[in-house]
């Protein structure tokens, strides 16, 4: 068996014969001797994203937020955002730490010789660059199988949506502070490709912040948002107006379908059913 393990990975290695070299999202041009075989994810979304490319076995640490698939809950939890583990991170000796643009810790473990592959992923075509650039660099050939698999999904949960040609007027809630998913941003999107038309334009860009009068004044028909805000928003002046307050069309989803929701990631088709479907049964039993 340890003969068989040390053929495979002389195999891997050798198909990344020679340094390959990639720009991340901070346009800074990363150098890989090897594919990366000790590799820390801080940011869920990419954690999915490279178990979906099938390397979840390279994983030796990843954010506290990081929960699917399963095979990864074991992993050294390594913080969040603002209280990242750098000591521990020195410890486990990566190859690789993959994170987002806006990590304050980027130039820290730079400065301690610890290599950092930098991604940003806001809409659809940035998860479709960032599946292509993480095949260069863990050196598998997989991003064109995940992300059709995607497009699919998709397809499938616009088919299953039977909304017999109305225009439904969508408001999308992040968080509630209150943060909306704008047309630009990858939930923007898929809504897009559901037949939805979502009431935050393009040009508050993909995550604004937003009045919450703004929604009462656009009276959507479908409200989307977590079963922790659901409560919160009966309380806001104005609200029990908006035609999706006064007929229970609100579609509410529990803490694991809201990590799907809101990750871009290689699940964003399973999104696309979760919404298909809430927004099929509330528009049925409304009529």
């Amino acid at each position: 068996m340890v003969g068989l393990a040390l053929f495979f990975l002389a195999f891997s290695l050798a198909v990344f014969a020679k340094p390959v070299s990639v720009a991340d999202d901070r346009g800074v041009v990363v150098t890989f001797d090897a594919p990366p075989q000790r590799i820390i994810s801080l940011l869920p979304s990419l954690t999915e994203s490279i178990c979906a490319l099938g390397k979840c076995a390279n994983l030796v640490g990843i954010d506290r937020f990081s929960n699917w698939p399963k095979s990864i809950q074991d992993l050294p939890k390594l913080g969040g955002m603002g209280d990242i583990n750098l000591e521990r991170i020195v410890q486990l000796k990566p190859d690789v730490v993959l994170l987002e643009k806006a990590s304050p810790v980027i130039t820290r473990l730079n400065d301690l010789g610890i290599k950092t592959f930098v991604l940003d992923v806001k809409s659809m075509e940035d998860e479709e660059r960032a599946l292509k650039k993480l095949d260069l660099v863990l050196g598998t050939s997989e991003s064109a199988r995940v992300w059709n698999q995607i497009q699919q999904e998709i397809t499938r949960a616009n088919k299953q949506l039977n909304i017999d040609g109305k225009t439904l007027r969508v408001y999308f809630e992040v968080n509630p502070a209150p943060f909306a998913a704008g047309r630009s941003s990858f939930i923007g999107e898929i809504m897009t490709r559901l037949g939805l038309t979502n009431i935050i334009p393009k040009s508050l860009g993909p995550f604004p912040k937003i009045n919450p009068e703004f929604v009462v004044q656009s009276k959507p028909d479908l409200i989307l948002l977590s079963e922790s805000t659901a409560t919160d928003i009966q309380k806001r002046p104005g609200w029990n107006t908006i035609p999706a307050v006064s007929k229970n069309r609100i579609c509410t989803f529990n803490a694991q379908q809201n990590d799907v929701l809101v990750r871009p990631g290689p699940r964003m088709g399973e999104a696309a059913f979760i919404l298909s479907q809430c927004i099929q049964e509330k528009m049925s039993s409304s009529q």
